[in-house]
């Protein structure tokens, strides 16, 4: 009974304003997070490619016990201005990337004190038109497209590419 006698106002005395006044809307302040990021991206510290590989192996390290990700990190890359490229042959190295480059980019940025640093994969595209060699006939062959001589020394030795 004792909330029928209280006024219809006083429960949304406590209840936080949902309304925008227009005179707030015309208050403007610099937010205070943009300007510690920027400030952040102001000191980033230079860096040599030898203390990104130095770095780079610290982590690969760390990821030792995973093997797909330890040959992952461990193959070479190419650092072009402030972006790694890891060469990428196949998709499950792309997801075991996507898997880890939020965690490796931080740590890569936090050791060098650069936040500009980014990580990107690269698809390398492999080519298929290189004929496989299964007979000793066959590899003889292409050995001998790559230096005639080889057929010289085979007719004067009586040899056979046939076992």
């Amino acid at each position: 009974m004792a909330k029928t006698d209280l006024p219809a106002t006083s429960k949304y005395k406590d209840a936080p304003k949902t309304t925008l006044k227009l005179t707030n809307l015309l208050k403007v302040e610099p937010k205070k997070e943009q300007t510690s990021i920027s400030e952040s991206r102001g000191e980033d510290q230079p860096y040599t490619p030898e203390q990104l590989q130095a770095v780079w192996n610290e982590f690969a390290e760390q990821r030792k016990k995973l093997p797909g990700e330890y040959q992952l990190l461990t193959q070479a890359y190419d650092l072009r201005d402030k972006t790694v490229i890891i060469h990428i042959h196949n998709s499950v190295q792309d997801m075991m990337l996507n898997n880890m480059r939020q965690e490796l980019s931080a740590f890569v940025r936090t050791k060098l004190k650069n936040n500009s640093i980014q990580i990107v994969g690269e698809i390398v595209k492999e080519d298929t038109n290189q004929k496989i060699l299964y007979t000793p006939r066959e590899k003889f062959e292409d050995l001998v497209e790559k230096n005639p001589i080889l057929r010289e020394l085979k007719d004067r030795l009586n040899l056979d590419t046939d076992y």
